[in-house]
């Protein structure tokens, strides 16, 4: 055999080696540009890249991503980004959502801040991505479905609370930060409904535009102009303590019954004191796994997953006395404290 002809066959044979050895390498995707949150693949085309965004920086942010941290250890093909607006402003969440978009996510889970001014930025972002609305909704937008609270519900079961802390009936205050609010209203529409034909009559609603110091003094003075008053009810989270505080301050607390929402760490303590007869809870955990779940589903051809009303209610807990231990060992350990 010619040195030519040698030479060609060598060339030949590391020719064929370096080509099975590309194939080998392209059948097998490895694991590059993941992370730890995602299980599993989507069948060759990579994890769907999936987001929560929230509305603020508040602790009941810190269960709802518990709730997202489960969906990516248990959901196969998932990766998830956690976003918190680092002002709470619909400009701040804009800039999040932009940027999100321009890194190519593929679903969008948002509370968001202003609904009715944010349909506009949440119809654009449902032109590249699916949107998802949880804990706000913004029904007039094409986000596909709403995850979180039936508020009117929630305010209903606020409305049978006080019906049972006060079975000889009497005149309440209700306190809240801005009623023309979404959730507020809804709130206070199911409390009223609760209450009709009942023995218990609303004299009116005070609100403070999130002004803690105000909502305290608002619930101060209610009990100086109206010293026969038998029961307050605060309908956002820090009105709870802030009714309280001006309740013990007054001496008044085995003479008013006060219900009030969600799980500041003063309100839990006034219910287990029994200074508050209950608060309501909202389950922001199933906010955040639910919203991931459903996009993963849908993403993945099940457009079942979303009902026909395109709402998903995640029911309220009733907090009292007799739960409150327990409800607060489950939240500690959401919130990673001892």
């Amino acid at each position: 055999m010619q040195p030519k002809s040698m030479r060609s066959i060598v060339c030949l044979a590391l020719f064929t080696l370096l080509l099975a050895f590309v194939l080998v390498a392209c059948t097998n995707p490895g694991t590059s540009g993941t992370n730890s949150t995602v299980n599993g693949g989507t069948g060759g085309g990579g994890p769907h890249k999936l987001a929560f965004v929230t509305n603020n920086a508040s602790d009941f942010w810190i269960i709802a991503r518990k709730g997202t941290e489960k969906a990516a250890r248990e959901i196969p093909g998932i990766q998830v980004e956690f976003r918190i607006p680092s002002d709470g402003t619909a400009a701040e969440q804009q800039r999040q959502v932009d940027d999100l978009l321009a890194k190519g996510i593929h679903g969008i889970a948002i509370s968001p801040v202003d609904p009715a001014n944010q349909t506009p930025m949440l119809n654009r972002a449902a032109e590249q991505s699916l949107v998802v609305t949880q804990d706000s909704d913004a029904p007039q937008s094409n986000r596909a479905c709403y995850i979180g609270t039936d508020n009117i519900a929630a305010g209903r079961q606020a409305g049978e609370l006080l019906k049972e802390a006060l079975p000889q009936g009497g005149k309440i205050m209700v306190f809240v930060g801005v009623l023309d609010a979404q959730n507020a209203r809804e709130r206070y529409q199911g409390l009223q409904e609760a209450l009709k034909g009942s023995n218990i009559s609303i004299i009116d609603v005070r609100t403070d535009n999130t002004d803690r110091v105000r909502a305290k003094s608002n619930a101060a003075d209610t009990l100086v102009n109206n010293p026969d008053i038998a029961g307050m009810v605060g309908l956002w989270s820090y009105n709870g303590p802030a009714i309280l505080s001006a309740v013990k301050e007054a001496n008044k607390v085995d003479k008013v019954k006060i219900i009030a929402f969600d799980e500041e760490d003063p309100t839990l303590e006034g219910v287990r004191e029994g200074s508050i007869y209950a608060t309501v809870v909202q389950q922001p955990f199933e906010f955040g796994f639910r919203s991931m779940e459903l996009m993963a589903k849908y993403l993945n051809g099940d457009k079942s997953v979303v009902p026909a009303t395109k709402q998903i209610f995640v029911p309220t807990k009733a907090i009292k006395k007799d739960s409150v231990d327990a409800f607060q060992k489950e939240l500690n350990t959401l919130r990673g404290r001892s």
